[in-house]
């Protein structure tokens, strides 16, 4: 069912006022992307069914990564190049989570904010799987917001429960419980490679280096319930996803817009931004 109102109805509201609002040439490219896709300024195609004869006509689309009506295709083919990809073992779900200290960071640094986050998982995975003897594996998808749609920068990460070990062979079960490591270790040894990794990159602000360690981090490590494949399909409805999509948007006015968030997993509330 086609939504009621479409981020491309905000874009073409704002008209010229958008190249005063401090955007640069590729924002503004993005938005212009938007405000065309499936309209006839980008052309169309024609569809012919070759039993029926019937003709649709439809317009193009525009592509863009931000847009939210052209992500659809995208995220099929992501879910089912990675369904190829699975291993014929046990898979775990984990979701590396930073504390809301170092929003500011990621807000004004965010290149340096979430390579460390990448490369300080990847560090606390391989040395966990070392401990075990295995070298392993993992898919990961950097997650930047929440349902509230506040910043809450995390990664999620999907773990093969088999690894390669000192001999070159596939060991296929490393573990038979629900959970793949400890998470309290894994909060704290994560917590340490993140840390370690702001400091190699020159961030030395003691006060939040301090803060961080008084933190206890958050880490999910459990098994999926319905296997690897849920865990794929529920990630590839965040790789090929925008913030605020045309089925959040209930009004769009002159003057504000109206959208639905998530306040908890059973109350829905509406925030207007001017």
């Amino acid at each position: 069912m086609r939504p009621a109102c479409e981020v491309a109805d905000v874009i073409r509201g704002l008209g010229n006022d958008r190249e005063q609002i401090g955007l640069n040439s590729h924002q503004l490219r993005t938005l212009r992307a938007i405000e065309l896709c499936r309209t006839p300024a980008l052309g169309g195609h024609v569809d012919a069914c070759d039993g029926c004869g019937h003709i649709s006509i439809s317009y193009n689309s525009c592509r863009n990564r931000h847009c939210p009506k052209c992500q659809g295709h995208k995220r099929e083919e992501w879910i089912a190049k990675r369904e190829q990809d699975l291993l014929p073992c046990t898979y775990y779900h984990l979701v590396f989570t930073l504390p809301q200290e170092l929003n500011p960071l990621a807000l004004h640094q965010p290149a340096l904010v979430y390579d460390a986050l990448f490369k300080s998982v990847w560090q606390t995975v391989s040395q966990f799987g070392r401990n075990t003897a295995v070298q392993l594996g993992m898919i990961s998808i950097l997650h930047t917001w929440g349902q509230n749609l506040s910043l809450h920068p995390h990664l999620h990460c999907i773990i093969p429960g088999g690894g390669i070990d000192k001999h070159g062979r596939w060991q296929k079960q490393m573990r038979s419980n629900k959970y793949l490591f400890s998470v309290k270790a894994l909060s704290k040894v994560f917590r340490a490679k993140y840390v370690q990794q702001l400091r190699e990159r020159g961030v030395a602000d003691k006060p939040l280096i301090e803060c961080l360690f008084h933190k206890d981090w958050v880490v999910y490590a459990k098994r999926p319930f319905a296997g690897p494949r849920q865990v794929i399909e529920y990630l590839g409805r965040y790789t090929h996803k925008v913030a605020i999509s045309n089925h959040r948007l209930q009004e769009v006015t002159d003057i504000d817009v109206a959208f639905r968030i998530k306040i908890t997993e059973s109350k829905v509330s509406t925030r207007r931004c001017g």
